[in-house]
């Protein structure tokens, strides 16, 4: 298990940019794919952006982009380009293997709240 605590989130206007950072507690961090994902209300949690061990990356949204410090135990989301609609909370988490869906994620930060106004 990893424990992960994000940073960052906040009131920011539309059109700008905001990273995101996740403090992951493991010894084998670097073993570990991280992702993040969001939710806002009434609507299901969705992947953002994942990172795998060895740095590569996906998301499906260009403007949201995963990286990884493994010697800090730090992971982090870029995100550009800001819309009212990404306001969510966003969560980090980690898993063995990058994956799309979270059910493959075993680790969970409690989220940071991102709010974007227009």
């Amino acid at each position: 298990q990893v424990q992960l605590v994000e940073s960052g989130g906040g009131l920011v206007q539309a059109g700008s940019s905001l990273r995101l950072s996740c403090a992951a507690s493991a010894r084998a961090f670097f073993n570990y794919a991280m992702a993040w994902f969001r939710q806002s209300p009434g609507k299901e949690r969705e992947l953002v952006a994942a990172i795998s061990p060895t740095g590569g990356t996906y998301s499906p949204d260009s403007r949201f982009i995963a990286s990884r410090d493994n010697a800090k135990n730090m992971g982090y989301l870029q995100m550009s380009s800001l819309k009212p609609e990404d306001t969510a909370v966003y969560y980090c988490a980690a898993g063995p293997v990058l994956a799309r869906v979270e059910s493959q994620y075993t680790s969970w930060g409690q989220g940071t709240q991102v709010t974007v106004s227009s």
